[in-house]
């Protein structure tokens, strides 16, 4: 693949869509979109707060939406009501652009709960899977841990993590369904392949910077220091 081919942008809530809305501001959830500039068709991942303004910007730069790529079901990630709001998502884009929704299968029947869409509107995958956007191929990879269905995305050694791997930290494993022994599988034995010179994308701009290399992610994150998933659960466990 060459880097021309691949359309990929990291979209930061609150400022490069939904610029208006306060809870986006507050919340800074990332929004990605990735595609193939050949073929023009791009998938996004997390589409809440703003789904006409995801559109718009695919629409300007010459891009037709595909699909959805959902890390988890969290309201600020996918939509739903959340602390006294109610946040734009997946509903809302679906009546935009009937596309369909990739989920790991755990999360499938939370992602329908919490945003209203139907079983019809979602593809239940398995880790490992491979979702194709013209000819850009990105690989869902099951992390739970900080929901029981969370996905990351694999593409052109760039690691969309969503919340289970922020550049600092991780998501939190105290939430219903969270599960601190998970969440340290994912970190050090599922997402150990992904090499020190991939890219991370978090979920949240938590960070100073929005992306950083595996790499130092490894050498300077905490989440990722202790030698034992006893250490782990006695620091981080909750």
């Amino acid at each position: 693949m060459t880097e021309d081919r691949l359309y990929f942008r990291q979209l930061l809530a609150g400022r490069d869509v939904a610029a208006e809305d306060d809870l986006a501001r507050q919340m800074v959830n990332f929004i990605y979109l990735i595609g193939d500039r050949e073929t023009g068709e791009a998938v996004v991942v997390d589409p809440a707060y703003d789904p006409q303004g995801i559109l718009d910007v695919l629409a300007a730069d010459g891009m037709e939406l595909g699909g959805v790529l959902a890390t988890h079901y969290h309201p600020d990630h996918v939509g739903g009501d959340m602390m006294g709001y109610s946040i734009s998502g997946v509903a809302d884009l679906l009546e935009l652009a009937s596309v369909p929704i990739h989920v790991q299968d755990p999360e499938g029947d939370l992602v329908t709960k919490v945003t209203g869409v139907t079983n019809t509107n979602l593809v239940r995958h398995d880790s490992g899977d491979v979702v194709s956007v013209g000819s850009i191929d990105i690989e869902l990879i099951h992390t739970p841990g900080h929901t029981p269905g969370s996905q990351c995305f694999f593409v052109d050694n760039k690691l969309v993590a969503g919340d289970t791997l922020f550049l600092e930290g991780c998501g939190r494993t105290d939430l219903p369904g969270g599960d601190p022994r998970e969440m340290y599988e994912s970190l050090t034995k599922r997402l150990a392949r992904i090499p020190d010179d991939a890219i991370l994308y978090p979920g949240h701009l938590y960070a100073p910077e929005p992306s950083a290399s595996m790499g130092d992610t490894r050498a300077h994150n905490t989440v990722l220091m202790p030698r034992s998933a006893e250490q782990w659960l006695a620091t981080f466990g909750g």
